[in-house]
């Protein structure tokens, strides 16, 4: 198979640069174009499928430098979207981005660039979900964006069950171009440089394009937003975040290295019911010459406040090349290929890397913080420390990433039937680089035993001791696609009024991801930061049909089937069933139900173990201690891993929709979606595992009991299980109108909203009697759910002038859960994107605009660290630019 592969990609590639230009399309070509959603070329353009598309015009109205700054604002993008915020050395995909779909998760939306799959990126988002990175698609190259809103596992694969985002490459350069944009923020950081360089040629025998794209962007840290610059948010009535892991720390006891009479001498703090006496076991160091302050002491804890060395968005430097060209070969034979390159630097700062009792000292040490105070109950014990290592500086990142796609093919026509085959090669690697701020728990712990190191008197401590705990760290990764497809599509037989139209193809791909930290994560030398190892590959054989039917004169018919193989888990049949129905000539009436099937990601699959710091309420302790410790949200570690005996999930969808063209100048749309998934993949998380299961030793580890108080967690073991299942139903609604004024120029209004009707998880539970029970959250208006989301826009052009205002709004939704249960309501967001432009220059276009014109803050969410949502929200807040583009 690889022969034959490498075969057919050098005749294609020795056929195109046997030629000098790009083919236009002849007049009979233009007629039929292949709609995103299908394999069968039609005359028009609206489908059985709901399709949005976003031009390059409408790209550049929204101000974005990125494919991400556009799409996170559709009102069709939902939880699990994200960009480059909340980048802070504990992510674990810096610097990337996704859509995803109705809320299903960026692993549930296809992501396709000129109807063609893209690699994942080496690194999953949040050690769980893989991704197509939107950010190796420079908006330069782009024509245009197909968004299919129903599932189309049936015709692109059946992994494609939220939708389809459909990323069309310019092909259209005739001549040189040059663009340039700068853009900086209000509140400062994000400051922004792009520049790109286009040309091409157009010939009745073929077009070739090229771009030169760079874009830089500097850093936005947490302390460059006053209302976000600290993680205690008790000033605007959140909580109290501040890590238990201070500086110079706290020092923690446990009962198991302690003797009867060390025990003993320990403070009560209360008793319990049957009497049993519960002892302080934390302390505040408060002793020596270098002391907790006294304003981070919060219930006999040294906290310590990370927000203002945290970065937001990561500084990113990215040059991009992409070549995208046909040519003809020989009368209605013509060749294709697309090349992309892509070099990435982005730079992340966190704060100082936190220990949550990794590190401990034995009470004969002579750096023991008690060592001069033979009377205190503390001196002589064993101890273990909450500290950071702020004396050997904040962790800083670099990756280094490469990206690679080529794709080279032959398309014609048979006897009216059109052919076309390709063959894909597409790579994408990273190197992490940790730099500075990292310890080596091996060696801090052994220099604490030789008495080297003072963890407990930082100021006392020589540079020299510094630098033999502290170690630079290394991740690489890669991800790697290789394919082959063909298609045939054409004209099977008269029927009726039409031709049934058939589709018919294959495709084989092979995937391979890569995600390797160095030796001392997986010996775990390493605290405080998480790192993801994960290894795997597999072979995907498919073949589909399609068909088009003319039933009657107005009604059209499609039906898709499409058959996969996977290497690792045996095969799938997935149909799709769509109708478009046109009653009279001003109303279409359209539907569509299909199913889908996902494996596993290779990273839930292949995932080894990995620690990653998450901030949990440990509400059953709370309940009893009322300690701030454990009614707040705090770190802990919590122990990630893979699962092989992970099942694929299974879904079902549907869509029903009308669209009325009630004048030239006017039409609305409505449709109706519903999908129904089995056998959900999801990582349990870290809360939740403690509230399911709090008191499960094999999920939960803690010190031992204390009466009837649970002891304090140690370790959470976390993975990703099969939950049940997963229901939502919505309304999408789009509007268009244009109006035509004498001497106040052309308006053209739109707007585009989607209401979710039911978000609903289900969850199998184990109750108090050991029974596997289904348990249905509705998670609609619920965190990072918000119900409802729209866009309204207004486009104006007069002479020489070109004007759009777009108002963008995200509805309120619940916070989760505080320690009591309550809930808070998280304000609902409006935003403003505006931009003027002047073509009254020959040859030069001039842009000034804005986005988030009136400066709006993200609304207050008190159970993020720092008082934000940011996969929801954006903390950016007005960034102002000045775009030129000249053309020669």
């Amino acid at each position: 198979m690889k022969k034959g592969i490498t075969l057919i990609a050098s005749s294609v590639s020795f056929a195109l640069l046997g030629g000098a230009n790009l083919a236009n399309a002849n007049e009979s070509e233009v007629e039929r174009i292949e709609v995103t959603g299908s394999h069968i070329k039609r005359s028009d353009l609206e489908g059985p499928s709901p399709v949005q598309t976003i031009s390059a015009g409408d790209l550049a109205a929204t101000g974005s430098t990125d494919l991400i700054g556009a799409l996170q604002k559709l009102p069709v993008a939902g939880a699990g979207t994200f960009s480059t915020q909340g980048n802070s050395s504990d992510d674990t995909a810096n610097g990337g981005s996704s859509v995803a779909l109705r809320g299903l998760g960026a692993s549930s939306t296809l992501v396709l660039i000129n109807g063609r799959r893209v690699a994942v990126s080496p690194f999953a988002k949040d050690i769980e979900t893989s991704f197509v990175d939107l950010n190796t698609i420079p908006v330069s190259s782009v024509k245009r964006i197909d968004v299919l809103k129903d599932g189309a596992s049936a015709t692109y694969g059946s992994d494609a069950v939220a939708g389809v985002i459909n990323i069309i490459l310019r092909d259209d350069i005739d001549g040189f171009e040059v663009a340039g944009k700068i853009s900086d923020t209000a509140d400062g950081g994000a400051e922004e440089e792009n520049f790109t360089l286009l040309w091409g040629s157009s010939t009745d025998k073929g077009h070739h394009n090229f771009s030169l794209d760079y874009f830089k962007r500097g850093d936005v840290f947490y302390a460059d937003r006053d209302y976000a610059s600290t993680a205690d948010q008790r000033f605007r009535g959140g909580n109290n975040a501040l890590s238990s892991s201070g500086f110079p720390g706290s020092i923690e006891v446990v009962r198991s290295q302690l003797t009867d009479e060390q025990w003993d001498a320990l403070p009560v703090t209360r008793v319990e019911d049957d009497g049993t006496k519960v002892r302080q076991t934390i302390f505040a160091d408060v002793w020596g010459n270098d002391k907790c302050p006294e304003n981070m002491i919060i219930g006999d804890i040294c906290r310590y406040d990370y927000a203002p060395h945290m970065t937001l968005i990561p500084s990113t430097e990215r040059i991009s090349f992409n070549y995208n060209g046909v040519q003809e070969i020989m009368d209605g034979v013509e060749g294709f290929a697309e090349f992309s390159a892509q070099h990435t630097s982005t730079f992340i700062q966190g704060a100082a890397s936190p220990s949550f009792t990794e590190l401990t000292m034995a009470g004969d040490n002579p750096n023991h913080p008690l060592a001069a105070l033979p009377d205190h109950f503390l001196h002589g014990v064993d101890i273990s420390m909450r500290r950071r290592t702020v004396d050997i500086g904040n962790r800083k990142k670099d990756v280094d990433s490469e990206y690679y796609r080529a794709v080279m093919g032959m398309r014609g026509e048979f006897k009216e039937w059109d052919w076309e085959f390709a063959y894909s090669a597409i790579r994408s690697s990273a190197v992490e680089k940790g730099f500075d701020g990292f310890p080596n728990k091996l060696r801090a712990q052994a220099a604490i035993d030789s008495g080297e190191w003072n963890p407990f008197e930082p100021s006392q401590n020589s540079q020299a001791v510094l630098d033999k705990i502290e170690t630079t760290t290394t991740r690489y990764g890669a991800s790697t696609m290789q394919s082959f497809d063909a298609t045939i599509s054409g004209e099977l037989f008269e029927f009726g009024d039409g031709y049934v139209a058939a589709a018919f193809g294959l495709e084989h791909r092979y995937e391979k991801i890569e995600d390797n930290p160095d030796n001392q994560y997986l010996n775990n030398e390493i605290f405080g930061t998480e790192a993801t190892q994960a290894n795997g590959d597999r072979d995907n054989t498919a073949l589909f049909a399609e068909f088009n039917v003319p039933a009657t004169e107005n009604l059209e018919l499609q039906f898709a089937l499409r058959y996969e193989d996977y290497s690792d888990f045996g095969n799938t049949t997935d149909p799709k069933v769509a109708f478009r129905w046109t009653p009279i000539d001003e109303v279409v009436v359209r539907g569509s139900w299909g199913t889908a099937f996902r494996a596993p990601s290779l990273v839930q699959l292949h995932l080894g173990k990995t620690d990653e710091s998450p901030s949990v309420i440990d509400r059953e302790r709370c309940k009893i201690t009322a300690d701030p410790l454990d009614c707040e949200p705090f770190e802990y570690t919590a122990e990630v891993a893979g699962n092989k005996n992970l099942q694929p999930e299974e879904s079902t969808n549907y869509n029903l929709g009308v669209i009325w063209q009630a004048s030239d100048n006017f039409s609305i749309g409505i449709d109706y979606w519903n999908y129904d998934q089995d056998n959900l993949i999801k990582k349990i998380g870290a809360q939740e595992l403690v509230d399911c299961c709090g008191d499960n030793p094999n999920l939960v580890i803690r010190n031992p009991s204390t009466g009837s108080t649970p002891g304090r967690i140690l370790l959470i073991n976390d993975t990703f299980v099969n939950i049940g299942g997963r229901k939502t139903d919505g309304i999408d609604i789009d509007l268009e109108y244009k109006l035509e004024t004498q001497g106040m120029g052309e308006f053209k209004f739109g707007y585009n909203v989607t209401y979710v009707m039911s978000f609903d998880e289900e969850l199998v539970e184990t109750d108090a009697n050991g029974n596997s029970v289904s348990v249905v959250k509705d998670e609609n208006g619920e965190y990072q759910h918000p119900d409802l989301r729209w866009n309204a826009r207004v486009d104006w052009a007069l002479d020489d002038w070109i004007a759009n205002v777009s108002v963008n709004y995200i509805n309120s939704y619940n916070d989760l859960a505080d320690s009591s249960g309550n809930k808070f309501e998280i304000d609902s967001w409006t935003t403003i994107d505006t931009s003027v432009t002047y073509v009254g220059y020959e040859k030069l276009t001039v842009t000034v605009g804005a986005s988030n014109l009136t400066n709006e803050e993200a609304p207050f969410a008190p159970s993020e660290s720092m008082g934000v949502d940011n996969k929801t929200h954006s903390i950016l807040g007005r960034q102002a630019y000045l775009k030129f583009a000249y053309k020669f």
